[in-house]
């Protein structure tokens, strides 16, 4: 087991000296842009697929705690970044100044969801099916509409990460960005799979039998609700950070339903579908961009051929695993 462990330790690590130092000067900024983008949207996926895929429940809301996270993580930045960056970097060198600062803003952004989550899922939890949706979709739209009329935070002008001192707050480090892509993950993963997991399933599959046998049931799902915010607050920390300027038009509901699509489409109850789909979306549109005005047309036609081909996802609720996947190899040398 210690052998495994170091052998995962020292893959992380490798890959992420790639993503630091080789790709950045290997690929021109659009392309980093993508892939930056690509983990924005793992994170919020992976954190829908614990309350959508897991717990059953019916979340279409999502984008609304990604606002909250990246304008509260936004604010911390313009308001407070630049002095806290100039003490960092006054006895540290620059670039890790900026690497010990960058979680303080992820982790208020989630904070702050979070707390966004529980607020809205003590109530709405009770509700089921279509009403939880309405309800969900609802707070997402007052969150957008509340941030457009509060000044302090650009309004319907958008929000550059700019601070007080003019200095440029985006944080555009791959290695860095892929490191909370890969905790966040690892985390909702071992949340889903734990015993807490257990109870999840148990709402998902019987909501009423699961609190005949002693499951408090809203207590399991604004568990999930909390935890999913929370990572859709960092999700957006991490847009608001890397893209240095926000507007609400990143956070309506047509967000909300594409992360839900990355989720239906990755299989509910599959993290690695989550993440599978989350690339594999996210790359298409910039892939099909030769297409011209015929590029959306196909990404629709794309998602239409996987939900007829593969109705229950691309992973159905199965993960993806190194030990499943030499099985796999192993049985197609038997075969051939």
């Amino acid at each position: 087991m210690r052998a495994r462990t170091l052998a995962a330790v020292g893959a992380s690590a490798f890959a992420f000296a790639i993503l630091e130092w080789v790709l950045p000067r290997a690929l021109n900024p659009y392309y980093l842009t993508i892939l930056t983008r690509i983990g924005v949207a793992i994170v919020a996926a992976v954190s829908l697929q614990l309350v959508n895929g897991f717990t059953g429940q019916f979340s279409i809301g999502h984008a609304g705690f990604m606002a909250v996270g990246a304008y509260a993580s936004a604010a911390l930045s313009v308001y407070l970044g630049s002095e806290w960056l100039a003490a960092l970097a006054s006895v540290l060198p620059v670039p890790l100044a900026r690497a010990l600062y960058f979680p303080l803003p992820l982790l208020a952004g989630g904070a702050l969801a979070g707390v966004a989550g529980l607020l809205v899922g003590i109530p709405t939890l009770r509700l089921r099916g279509d009403y939880l949706a309405i309800a969900t979709l609802g707070f997402g739209e007052i969150i957008r509409i509340v941030i457009l009329n509060v000044d302090a935070v650009g309004g319907a002008r958008g929000f550059a990460l700019t601070g007080q001192n003019g200095a440029d707050l985006r944080y555009e480090d791959l290695g860095a960005i892929y490191a909370v892509v890969a905790i966040s993950v690892a985390v909702i993963a071992r949340l889903a799979y734990s015993s807490a997991g257990l109870a999840f399933r148990a709402v998902r599959e019987d909501e009423t039998a699961a609190a005949a046998i002693g499951v408090a049931t809203t207590r399991v799902k604004v568990l999930a609700f909390v935890v999913s915010s929370f990572f859709a607050g960092v999700a957006g920390a991490l847009f608001a950070h890397s893209e240095g300027y926000i507007h609400t038009n990143s956070f309506s509901f047509v967000r909300s339903f594409e992360i839900m699509v990355f989720v239906v489409l990755g299989g509910l109850g599959s993290i690695t579908g989550a993440v599978i789909a989350a690339t594999v979306l996210t790359a298409a549109p910039e892939g099909l961009r030769g297409f011209g005005e015929f590029r959306m047309i196909l990404y629709a036609l794309l998602l239409i051929a996987v939900m007829i081909l593969r109705p229950q996802g691309l992973m159905g609720s199965r993960e993806l695993s190194l030990g499943a996947l030499r099985g796999w190899l192993r049985g197609r040398r038997a075969a051939a």
